[in-house]
């Protein structure tokens, strides 16, 4: 079996979709690329999250087509390709629903930066990229093209949902919690009132702080 390892983590990390609120019924999946060979595992279509396995993850190519695997792989498959492609630094990828953040989503609206944690994490806004349709490339141009220059690593998409990159599936993982999570403090927070701004200097100084000081 290739890249046993990758596939029990990616497979182990799906547990925290449903754990996190983050997917209804069989919505949503995580990908993770291998470093060393750049095939990619990726869930398997419209399998429900406690039927997924280490074996039944599938491994595709930088391209999409699957180098093993007995079911199909998610309809994201080539979206998750693509940023890869174009991104060379992302391992992992999220694809969630999530209830708050895609509030934000069928409005357009990005997730303004109105915490110290969505500065510690985001480095900024969450931004939301435009639509597009499911089963292409063209849900995962809009991602690169919507997170080009920013330090977010996680975007919303237009009347669809969330796309979380990082360098591993498990930072991906993170990333998708972490916007829902915020979506969740700035919705709440707009039905009391105007949320208060954090200053752009002071995004940097907390961004800095977690990223390069925070933690062992």
């Amino acid at each position: 079996m290739l890249l046993p390892e990758l596939r029990r983590k990616v497979c182990d990390l799906h547990a925290e979709l449903p754990k996190n609120h983050l997917v209804a019924w069989t919505s949503g999946n995580i990908s993770g690329r291998d470093p060393a060979t750049g095939l990619i595992v990726i869930k398997p279509s419209g399998v429900l999250f406690e039927h997924l396995t280490a074996d039944n993850m599938v491994v595709v190519d930088a391209n999409g087509a699957v180098v093993e695997g007995s079911h199909k792989a998610s309809s994201d498959t080539a979206s998750h390709c693509y940023i890869y492609r174009q991104m060379p630094q992302v391992h992992g990828i999220v694809h969630t629903h999530s209830r708050y953040a895609t509030a934000f989503a069928v409005l357009g609206r990005e997730i303004p930066c109105v915490t110290t944690a969505m500065a510690d994490e985001f480095g900024g806004p969450i931004p939301c990229g435009g639509f597009a349709l499911i089963g292409g490339e063209e849900i995962g141009q809009v991602v690169v093209a919507t997170l080009a220059g920013s330090r977010s690593p996680s975007c919303l998409l237009q009347s669809h949902g969330v796309f979380a990159t990082g360098a591993s599936a498990e930072s991906a993982v993170k990333a998708a919690v972490m916007t829902e999570d915020n979506a969740a403090i700035v919705w709440t927070a707009l039905q009391i009132g105007a949320p208060l701004t954090i200053a752009p200097a002071d995004i940097d100084r907390l961004y800095n702080r977690y990223q390069n000081v925070y933690g062992q």
